[in-house]
């Protein structure tokens, strides 16, 4: 969560002093005396230093305050001074809710640039860690491993910044343990973190507390925002203005928009608007008080329409909208709700990345103002079905970002075409900018969608497309730690739903994405619970798929034992399908784990059956392939002729299938076994027929069984 991107404080300048002619207004100016506070804090011994050790990790900078203080805006400009780069304009092309990376400019004390994270959702929420880490990896380049924990990710993070030296800014912290778990160690980093109070528990840690602004650095941010000119004329009452705004960047930026937006206003007209204002709530922290006000006052100013839109913009996932978000949930045309969102930009309302297709961000400051507004103003059931037609339309376009993959003339290219033209991409490639733009308000609106447990037929359509769409676009293994995130939101409304066959489908995914990263034992107890879960709804398909799947586990934890009995569960269940194919690759896993184990008769014998089968299926190459692994086993039983003749055949389907790689490579299977049989001459016209076959460039190689040798 990002407070206002403008900051000031510090001596300003007079009030009639002009910006120079054709200068761009500055994103950030004052806090002269906090940034020289806080660059001193960098220099000064630590307490390691003072002891005569070395600092076994980074030093930790703490910039503390209430939303809305510019805390945020600090912290990216003294992380940009530091390291020579633009991390306010960053911020800005970040929308100021996304985490970014600025590169270094391979000079001075931090070289490798800066990261920014964020620890809080908008609204209060605590990020958890494991999530943070992965997007600090993310911002690194360094791959995630799906369904890691804490602990793994942590280190992973640790490792990746024990060579660099960058400014990891770690934004709106709640307590130290979110904060701890990131800190590299590594003392040529340094961490700037923001948060509402100290961070007790993290030792030698001074904070660098914000309050309100310097009347003149105050009346300044206003002039800068509404022009010099109407803060000149009345510079008094434009001193009273910042008064009533406790100084607070934030509250100044909204009441600046709103004189902005009233050009014929004076200084002194929205001035008496704010002090007429009732003081909010007593429970409301006085500090907080002001924000309050400055909000509610440019609220009240809209037009009933666009408050409306404002307040239900709290639905926003991850506090991110774009047109289609706002169009949906007020259930105008797009275009409207594109005009009203850059009508709250200059409001100070909402920040955005300023691109063709923009995203806009709500400040953090300002979510738990909307949600009181839109919990206090609107009914719940319109609330409700605000939400409902944002899910709505958010699956409609994930469905339609993967339609627009799929080939001219498909079932899903017909579909695509009968949607609204707003809803289409023009475009795979339009379509896949959009998904990584648009991806953590994407997931952030699953994972909300799940939790709220009101609307789950949609959370569940939801998260089925944007599985498709993350599948289509990025791939199965490169969306995998964001695919093992929303299977298991399936995961959870079907427990909550009891909905077996669901369960069945998640635990089995899950479980695939866990065998996958070497999390074997892990994997087989969810293959289990889906074996469990797949009984229950009665499906044979995820029966017989977790069986098999609970044999592949037991088989690389190098229990074949184990792992035969369950592949022949699994056998016995297609052989009263008739399911040929997956009869004969049943077959062939029995084959190859009775071979791993020595029992050569049983390899033999499936490994003949997987090749019937495959002949019934008129799949030769698979046939030969199984023929070769016959003469695998026959040749470890110590029979070399019947092995020769094995693979003989096993060379004939493979010419007759067209194969020439197989082909190949049994050619040279033969040669081994011809020279195991004391033939060299017959085993180097085998291996020159293999180097014909593949020509002197493409070696041919050994074949292996569908199972992996531990």
């Amino acid at each position: 969560m990002t407070d206002q991107a403008v900051d000031t404080s510090g001596p300003a300048k007079a009030p009639a002093a002009e910006e120079p002619s054709g200068a761009a207004p500055p994103r950030f100016f004052g806090r002269e005396r906090e940034l020289k506070a806080l660059r001193e804090d960098i220099e000064r011994a630590g307490l390691d230093t003072l002891a005569g050790r070395k600092a076994p990790r980074a030093r930790v900078l703490l910039i503390a305050g209430r939303p809305g203080s510019g805390r945020s805006a600090l912290a990216e400009e003294l992380a940009g001074a530091l390291t020579g780069t633009d991390a306010v304009g960053a911020a800005a092309a970040a929308a100021g809710a996304l985490p970014w990376a600025v590169p270094g400019t391979g000079a001075g004390d931090y070289p490798d640039g800066v990261l920014r994270v964020g620890l809080t959702d908008p609204g209060g929420e605590r990020i958890p860690t494991e999530r943070t880490a992965g997007e600090l990896l993310g911002l690194l380049g360094t791959p995630v491993p799906p369904g890691a924990g804490q602990d793994e990710l942590s280190e992973m993070v640790r490792e990746a910044l024990a060579a660099r030296r960058v400014v990891l800014v770690l934004d709106d912290a709640v307590d130290a343990e979110q904060v701890d778990p990131l800190l590299p160690e590594n003392p040529d980093c340094l961490v700037v973190a923001t948060a509402t109070g100290p961070l007790t528990g993290i030792p030698d840690v001074r904070p660098c507390t914000l309050g309100g602004l310097e009347k003149g650095a105050a009346v300044r941010l206003l002039a800068r925002t509404v022009g010099q000119v109407r803060v000149t004329v009345d510079p008094r009452t434009a001193e009273r203005l910042a008064e009533e705004c406790g100084g607070q960047p934030a509250a100044l930026a909204l009441v600046g928009g709103l004189l902005a937006a009233r050009p014929m206003a004076s200084v002194a007209d929205i001035a008496g608007q704010l002090n007429k204002l009732p003081d909010p709530a007593e429970q409301q922290p006085v500090g907080a008080r002001p924000l309050s006000r400055a909000f509610r006052l440019v609220h009240d100013s809209l037009p009933q329409a666009a408050a409306r839109i404002l307040r239900l913009l709290a639905l926003a996932p991850a506090g991110l909208a774009d047109a289609h978000t706002a169009s949906a949930l007020a259930g105008c045309s797009v275009s409207a709700a594109r005009s009203t969102l850059d009508d709250f930009v200059k409001l100070g309302l909402l920040r955005t990345d300023g691109a063709v297709h923009p995203l806009y961000a709500v400040p953090g400051c300002l979510v738990p103002l909307l949600r009181a507004l839109l919990e206090d103003r609107d009914r719940p059931a319109e609330v409700q079905l605000a939400r409902a037609r944002m899910l709505e339309r958010t699956v409609r376009r994930l469905q339609s970002c993967r339609a627009v993959t799929e080939p001219e003339g498909s079932t899903a290219r017909r579909k695509l075409a009968g949607l609204p033209r707003s809803l289409r991409f023009p475009s795979a490639e339009e379509a896949g900018a959009w998904l990584r733009v648009r991806q953590p308000a994407l997931l952030a609106s699953a994972r909300l969608a799940v939790a709220d447990g009101e609307l789950d037929t949609l959370a569940r359509r939801l998260v089925a497309a944007l599985v498709r769409a993350l599948a289509a676009h990025r791939g199965t293994e490169e969306a995998a730690p964001e695919l093992y995130g929303l299977h298991g939101l399936v995961l959870d409304v079907a427990l909550r739903r009891e909905l077996p066959r669901e369960q069945a489908a998640a635990l089995l995914n899950l479980a695939d994405l866990d065998a996958r990263t070497g999390r074997t034992r892990e994997a087989l107890t969810r293959y289990r619970a889906a074996l469990d879960a797949g009984k229950a709804a009665k499906d044979l398909y995820a029966t017989g798929r977790a069986m098999e799947s609970v044999g592949g586990a037991y088989e690389e934890l190098g229990d074949y034992h184990r792992a035969a009995d369950w592949y022949g569960r699994a056998l016995a269940q297609r052989l009263t399908q008739g399911e040929r194919a997956d009869e004969a690759r049943l077959y062939g896993r029995l084959g190859a784990v009775h071979t791993y184990a020595g029992r050569y008769g049983e390899a033999l014998r499936n490994w003949r059956a997987a090749a019937s089968g495959h002949r019934r299926l008129g799949d030769l190459p698979a046939q030969a392939r199984a023929l070769s692994e016959s003469a695998r086993v026959q040749e470890y039983a110590g029979r070399p002729h019947d092995s020769l003749r094995t693979c003989r055949e096993a060379v004939e389907l493979a010419r007759r299938a067209g194969d020439v790689r197989l082909q190949a490579a049994l050619q040279l299977r033969l040669a081994d076994t011809l020279d195991r049989l004391g033939d060299p001459t017959a085993a180097r016209l085998h291996r020159s027929t293999a180097e014909r076959l593949l020509g002197e460039e493409a070696p041919a190689c050994e074949i292996r069984s569908a199972s992996t040798e531990s």
